[in-house]
């Protein structure tokens, strides 16, 4: 009986693909990652730590390391030599991972057997109370929970000024804190050439999803809110549980 694949096998054992394209891009890798996972291979290719080009059969770019990332296992080894002139991927390593994460929950949501009609109602009245869940199963800091019961947000992450997630040491905190220290330093870079002084809040919208960054003495507070949602309603929330009885 063949044993049930966890994990990828090569100079690192036992992790996922996500984290070994986290250390590569930690290293400013250059080169090329080949995959393999019951006969289909692919290849993600690096320059100075991020992924460039991306190959999985018909599939290239941001859709071949989705199709990658789906794969529980398999192995891989490094090629530094092997590079590409081929450039399909202009977004970070942090953004890859974290829309990857995004994609694969979305994928694995849809799996769920049908609900009865009475599953609906008692499924329906526990959403209504805090997701404890989703805070429990990880450290976060005590703001960033207060933020994650807010219904359309996705992730929050409180954030030193150096961009080091506070209290939580999950993919997802590192993916959020990367975009919200880069969106700070842009915009306290505009403020500067403007002359307006420093950025104390921003929001961005994207086609996958919305950012918010506010900006305090010592933190930022990063806050991914799922696309199509009002961005103000989202704001007088955050207020609301960060300041209650504001």
């Amino acid at each position: 009986m063949a044993e049930a694949v966890s994990g990828f096998q090569g100079e690192i054992a036992g992790l996922s693909l996500a984290d070994v394209i986290q250390i590569k891009g930690h290293n400013r890798y250059s080169g090329c990652i080949a995959v393999e996972y019951q006969g289909n291979r692919g290849a993600i290719y690096f320059v100075d730590g991020e992924i460039i080009h991306a190959e999985r059969g018909s599939h290239t770019g941001e859709d071949a390391i989705y199709e990658i990332l789906k794969w529980p296992g398999g192995s891989f080894s490094l090629a530094p030599e092997m590079t590409t002139n081929v450039c399909t991927i202009h977004c970070s390593l942090n953004f890859l991972l974290l829309e990857a994460h995004r994609r694969l929950d979305e994928e694995n949501s849809k799996t769920v057997p049908e609900e009865s009609f009475a599953d609906v109602i008692e499924n329906s009245e526990r959403r209504k109370e805090p997701r404890p869940t989703e805070t429990a199963q990880r450290t976060m800091s005590a703001a960033a929970a207060r933020v994650m019961q807010i219904e359309s947000v996705t992730y929050a992450v409180l954030l030193d000024k150096q961009g080091h997630p506070v209290q939580d040491d999950s993919i997802e905190a590192e993916a959020l804190s990367a975009k919200a220290l880069f969106l700070a330093q842009t915009g306290n870079s505009l403020g500067e050439l403007l002359g307006l002084g420093e950025l104390k809040s921003a929001a961005v919208q994207t086609k996958q999803f919305d950012l918010l960054m506010y900006d305090s003495k010592q933190h930022y507070l990063g806050i991914a809110v799922a696309a199509g949602s009002r961005l103000d309603a989202v704001e007088a929330d955050v207020r609301a549980a960060l300041v209650p009885g504001r």
